[in-house]
């Protein structure tokens, strides 16, 4: 039994549904993402949902998996949060966290 690894890395898909554009959704997600060290990006879909990809440390992405889930910006209503591929990784793919268009 050895100390568990604090700095796992791991990556996760994710799409919010609900009412989630048009109140700072992604702008916040960027935010958040950047000031935990979570790297990736986030948009909005054609279908009014949001959708993007984490990659970082578990303890920090967990988190932010709650605040997609449960909290989310001011103004908005989160009906769900689907999560997918989520995997363990060695390295990082993006070097920061982006909104994308």
């Amino acid at each position: 039994m050895g100390i568990p690894d604090i700095r796992m890395l791991i990556s996760v898909e994710f799409e919010v549904f609900g009412h989630v554009q048009g109140c700072y959704f992604t702008k916040y997600t960027r935010d958040l993402c950047s000031k935990a060290g979570i790297k990736g990006w986030v948009k909005n879909s054609k279908n009014g949902t949001i959708v993007g990809k984490m990659q970082g440390p578990k303890e920090e992405v967990d988190k932010m998996i709650n605040w997609l889930s449960k909290e989310g910006s001011p103004g908005c209503q989160i009906e769900k949060c689907v999560l997918q591929n989520t995997i363990t990784i060695n390295r990082l793919d993006y070097k920061d966290f982006a909104i994308r268009f």
